[in-house]
């Protein structure tokens, strides 16, 4: 008799397709407790029945055997911070409670349910513990003059038909919108004292200051911030970092003293040194190139003096900046060419030595009491998750996305670089299908990120993954005026946008094509934000596209001044135009002014309420194609801001993309026809 062996076999792996989109789950927010047997953190999942995504609280034991979800609420909650004291887990969340809008809730990690702990009637943006848990350190906004106190009550959204008439917007600040937050009108964010045992709050600083980003000292009797003021304050957007007594009454100090026209401090925490004595923040290179600033490592005394600038060879841009638990040393984060590493500098000067090698994409630190390191990384095929870096090795504590992962077949990614016209080395990455055949050619996308101050790099993106696995190759170009490249590369573009970075995204479809691997006659190219501003540049000098998307773009920024948000970057960038005249303006605006180039077939996305580039960047572009004859399309995503948040809505974004290429890229096959018959 014959024995029958069965041998388990390892399910095969398939491509990504669009239902995956929201099957992943999003992992931020890494807190280490204080008895560092614990990693707190958030976790975003799609609600796809309801159309909506959800953030809860989770926990992930040291050893990496425990993953526990703390909160399960329909409601969001975020900001997860440990007490010092190890007693409680708090969080943020708008969950029904004593009063409206975000507040702090408390676990009791001896057990039961969270409870709501401040009751306060401002817009509550975050906040932290004091070292004793004695106290929270709240940065909070007076509600709009406009806005109702409770829910349904009227106000400018109006609710029903007997709702009173919505209040008029008065609007008096020189920035007066932003998208999101929508028009300008509420106060400044405050500091604000609240007293754990008491449970009321004292208001630190001032109206006439905005402060951001409080960090308490080692010992608790200060509290460091980021503060702008003065009447030209919306005019520079310029931050100094300020000190003052954590008590109400007592008068802030400011340390840094940059007036807005030369240097500023970037927006971030000022960060303590241990035994109290000097703040490490973030410095940028002034305001006329805000929008490029390459961010350095600044350590300044409390007591006063002149800052430092740390890692001064290092020209890469630095993030979250930190002392280490002993003090020697500052760790922070390096965008360096298509990826992102921790790294540490001695504080009183001296070599960058990295903490991690190899490629990927650490997001995000946090370092325990113990000196235990917790991080968010991922690469190019691994969804961020959260690890233990331990003696240079990552070790997985969080498994959220391995599931769906170990299912895909997903398209390799491939470094390259190349020469633009002008001489400069251009760097991206290509992405192939996940079933590549080498020889053949692929119809290619050339997709193009937004800031511009941003990199692809060795991350995970759904985006490079889908159009993969629906065979294309995708390219992704750090064009000039990315990050990680230094900071002379950054500022390449300033005041001359849509011409650098067109030679660079032009060079890198010349390199595709001219290695075989790009069919020159399906080429399609697509952005959005700044992504879909040099879509509308490049369709207009480089005729060789067959299918483009312009997503929340613009062609023609002088028709965007004192509509946008970005009128402080135009006046210090470009100029007024009634102080420069028209040619900076009229050279910026050259997909616009040119839109009898275009011939490419073109979809136009962008969001009803976007106020960052407001959809009606899209909605000339629209019209010009459509006067010119040119195939085109405008979908109008209604209530939405710049960045598409609506789960259904950011499907049918993918869909549209995939159909648009698909109708010029992928044209269907002659029919096959016999011979009649004789």
């Amino acid at each position: 008799m014959l024995a029958s062996v069965v041998f388990a076999q390892t399910p095969a792996k398939r491509p990504i397709k669009i239902d995956d989109m929201h099957a992943f789950h999003d992992v931020r927010d890494v807190q280490i407790s204080p008895d560092g047997k614990w990693v707190a953190y958030s976790v975003s999942s799609v609600d796809v029945a309801d159309d909506k995504s959800d953030t809860d609280i989770w926990m992930a034991s040291w050893d990496g055997q425990q993953q526990v979800r703390i909160t399960s609420s329909p409601e969001n909650e975020n900001a997860p911070r440990w007490s010092p004291d190890g007693r409680y887990l708090s969080f943020l969340s708008s969950r029904p409670g004593k009063a409206r809008g975000n507040q702090v809730w408390l676990l009791d990690r001896t057990g039961g349910e969270a409870q709501q702990f401040t009751d306060v009637k401002g817009r509550l943006s975050s906040y932290d513990w004091s070292p004793d848990s004695k106290r929270l350190l709240l940065v909070m906004a007076d509600r709009d003059p406009g806005e109702p106190d409770e829910p349904g009550a009227g106000g400018r959204g109006g609710a029903g038909a007997n709702a009173p008439a919505p209040k008029p917007i008065v609007i008096d600040r020189y920035k007066f919108k932003q998208d999101v937050v929508g028009y300008l009108t509420q106060r400044p964010s405050r500091l604000y004292l609240y007293d754990v045992a008491t449970k009321k709050a004292e208001a630190l600083t001032a109206e006439t200051i905005e402060a951001a980003s409080p960090t308490w000292s080692p010992d608790g009797r200060s509290i460091a911030f980021l503060g702008k003021e003065g009447k030209d304050a919306d005019r520079y957007n310029t931050w100094n970092v300020y000190v003052m007594e954590a008590r109400a009454g007592a008068a802030p100090r400011q340390i840094t003293h940059y007036d807005g026209l030369h240097s500023s401090a970037s927006r971030g925490r000022a960060e303590w040194s241990p035994d109290g004595t000097r703040l490490v923040y973030l410095q940028s290179s002034g305001s006329q190139q805000n929008a490029y600033n390459m961010n350095r490592i600044a350590v300044a005394p409390v007591a006063g003096g002149a800052p430092a600038i740390l890692a001064e060879k290092l020209d890469r841009g630095a993030a979250g900046p930190r002392f280490t638990r002993d003090g020697a040393s500052i760790r922070f984060l390096v965008a360096d060419d298509r990826w992102e590493y921790p790294a540490l500098v001695p504080a009183n000067g001296g070599e960058v030595r990295r903490m991690l090698q190899g490629p990927g994409v650490i997001s995000s630190v946090d370092e325990g009491r113990d000196g235990r390191v917790a991080v968010l990384a991922g690469s190019d095929t691994t969804h961020p998750e959260i690890h233990a870096l331990e003696n240079g090795e990552l070790r997985p504590l969080t498994h959220h996305n391995d599931k769906l992962m170990a299912e895909l077949k997903l398209g390799a990614a491939e470094e390259f670089s190349c020469k633009a016209k002008d001489g400069n080395e251009v760097h991206g990455l290509l992405t192939k299908p996940p079933d590549f055949e080498a020889g053949r050619k692929y119809p290619t996308l050339l997709r193009i990120h937004g800031g511009p101050n941003g990199q692809d790099a060795h991350a995970f993106n759904f985006e490079r993954q889908l159009f993969a696995a629906n065979g294309y190759v995708v390219v992704n170009v750090n064009y000039r005026g990315s990050s990680g490249r230094g900071e002379k590369y950054q500022v390449a573009i300033s005041a001359d946008w849509g011409n650098k970075e067109v030679l660079d995204l032009q060079a890198a479809m010349d390199y595709v094509v001219s290695i075989g691997l790009a069919d020159p006659g399906r080429l399609g190219v697509g952005g959005w934000s700044y992504g879909g501003i040099l879509t509308d540049a490049i369709i207009a000098k480089d005729h060789r596209f067959k299918a483009a998307t312009s997503g929340a773009g613009t062609a023609f920024p002088l028709g965007l001044y004192g509509v946008d948000q970005y009128i402080v970057q135009y006046d210090e960038e470009i100029g007024a135009p009634w102080k420069v005249g028209l040619d900076p303006w009229i050279r910026i605006s050259y997909g616009f002014l040119h839109a009898d180039q275009i011939s490419t077939p073109t979809l136009f996305m962008g969001g009803e309420k976007d106020f960052n580039v407001p959809l009606v960047g899209g909605e000339q572009m629209y019209q010009a194609l459509s006067s010119l004859g040119v195939p085109t399309q405008l979908v109008v995503y209604p209530n939405s801001n710049h960045g598409i948040t609506r789960p259904s809505y950011q499907k049918d974004r993918m869909e549209r993309y995939l159909a648009w290429y698909a109708k010029y890229l992928k044209p269907p096959a002659a029919p096959t026809t016999t011979p009649a018959a004789q």
